[in-house]
């Protein structure tokens, strides 16, 4: 007997928190203020409840699906890195049949939720573009395998949320929820590139691909600033094209700058231990203030 079996759950509901906390689920507030933000610019002011309450549990589900495939695929290179040893699977907590079921129960979730943006709101584009998507966002952990643009392929993944939303409320595509992808995008990659200089030598050791790994974690700390320098201009040009956007919005991009510059000065080459502060806190506050101020500025210029 290892000495973590008395940990293991012992019934469901104990399960489910564990899975909860492996996957770290109150990580969805990343994508989710840009989900709902764009929600609200799509319908000019409050958009109904049940899109806004659908939309919720797309992006729960989405997500759950995409870390439970992160979590089956990575288990392997989880047991070899230190840092994440004790995740669900490698430590032993959590059976991959177990994880495998949660995530097929989270899919069939998603697509029944995106089936009802149809049936009650006739719009069929979020059935249509459900397979897709989990597709899209399951294949994330195969990327590390071969392409050191995997940030970007993970800043792709969590840009699908402000497009996907936006589909949802008008069943068409435009500028706004385009532009404000991008800035996801480029946020995301910057930040996971911060947090892959933790693994750089567990990436090298194990021939996986990532910028750290490539150039080294000073450099790649460069390309970090350079990519959130993007996100930065992005969130400017997405006040500048919307016009539901004002003042509240562009006081949330302020903060979202000065939260940015304070997440870089947390993180240096030779010192790595406030990357969960800067990774975690810095970007969910950040995530939080923009998105909320931003839905503000579309509720007061209605």
């Amino acid at each position: 007997m290892t000495p973590h079996t008395l940990e293991f759950p012992a019934n469901a509901s104990t399960k489910l928190a564990t899975f909860a906390g492996d996957i770290k689920i109150a990580h969805t507030v990343f994508a989710l203020p840009f989900a709902l933000l764009s929600a609200f610019i799509a319908a000019g002011g409050w958009p109904k409840a049940g899109m806004l309450g659908l939309i919720l549990v797309c992006m729960v589900t989405a997500r759950t699906v995409a870390m439970a495939a992160n979590r089956l695929v990575d288990a392997p290179l989880d047991a070899l890195n230190p840092r994440t040893a004790r995740r669900a699977i490698p430590s032993g907590a959590l059976s991959r049949t177990f994880v495998g079921s949660a995530l097929s129960l989270c899919a069939v979730a998603f697509i029944g939720s995106t089936s009802l943006f149809w049936v009650v709101y006739r719009n069929p584009w979020p059935l249509r573009l459900a397979a897709p998507v989990l597709l899209f966002l399951g294949a994330y952990p195969f990327l590390k395998r071969f392409t050191r643009l995997c940030h970007y392929y993970l800043g792709m993944a969590l840009a699908l949320a402000p497009i996907c939303a936006w589909i949802a409320i008008r069943g068409d595509l435009r500028w706004p929820p385009i532009i404000m992808a991008a800035a996801v995008l480029s946020w995301t990659a910057g930040f996971d590139i911060i947090y892959a200089c933790q693994d750089y030598a567990v990436d090298v050791a194990c021939g996986l691909f990532s910028v750290p790994a490539k150039i080294g974690i000073a450099k790649a700390l460069w390309v970090a600033r350079v990519t959130h320098g993007v996100s930065a201009g992005m969130l400017i040009a997405l006040g500048v094209v919307t016009p539901q956007l004002g003042v509240f919005y562009f006081v949330g991009v302020g903060a979202a700058v000065v939260l940015l510059v304070v997440e870089h000065s947390l993180v240096r080459a030779e010192d790595l231990s406030k990357v969960n502060i800067a990774f975690f806190t810095v970007n969910g506050v950040m995530s939080v203030i923009l998105g909320s101020l931003g839905i503000v500025s579309v509720i007061v210029k209605r």
